[in-house]
């Protein structure tokens, strides 16, 4: 078996950024998305949301691609809320977010992550995590070639997941 630590925060949306999570389905939408995320051998260290948005931090393993990932988790649980008969209608938006984790920010992601509730209903959410757009929107910072071959490391400007008072790990 090979040795794999692959750590993702993962966003997706609702169809239309609807309040479609309620509280009656967000259990059962949540037991959805962590039977599928177990099938494909994915072990999930947070999840939860809001009305309209799921944020899920999971290791998946190297064989399964992210955009198949997202796809089998949508796909199975907006047909089994579906199929249950709890709600009118549940759907998912295209697209989602992803983002690559090292250890080190892994338990700052699933703090984040768990107390989604508390920064939506306090206003704290980090904006740019939260948004999600129709159209695949990469990294724009990239610098020319010759400046990456003076390079000795590539890094993140600043650490993601801090408060403004915060101390960077």
């Amino acid at each position: 078996m090979p040795f794999w630590r692959a750590y993702y925060h993962l966003i997706w949306a609702t169809k239309n950024r609807e309040p479609l999570i309620t509280p009656g389905i967000e259990r059962q939408l949540h037991a959805h998305l962590l039977r599928v995320a177990a099938d494909l051998g994915s072990y999930v260290y947070a999840l939860d949301g809001w009305t309209d948005h799921v944020h899920m931090v999971a290791a998946v393993p190297p064989h399964v691609a992210i955009s198949t990932f997202i796809k089998r988790l949508k796909g199975a649980s907006s047909h089994g809320i579906n199929l249950s008969g709890n709600n009118d209608y549940f759907a998912w938006q295209r697209g989602y977010g992803a983002l690559t984790l090292g250890q080190r920010q892994l338990q700052d992601a699933v703090e984040y992550v768990r107390r989604q509730k508390q920064h939506h209903r306090d206003v704290t959410a980090i904006s740019w995590l939260e948004r999600i757009a129709e159209v695949d929107e990469g990294p724009t910072a990239l610098r020319p070639m010759e400046d990456l071959r003076s390079a000795t490391t590539l890094r993140e400007d600043g650490p993601i997941y801090l408060e403004p008072d915060d101390v960077a790990f």
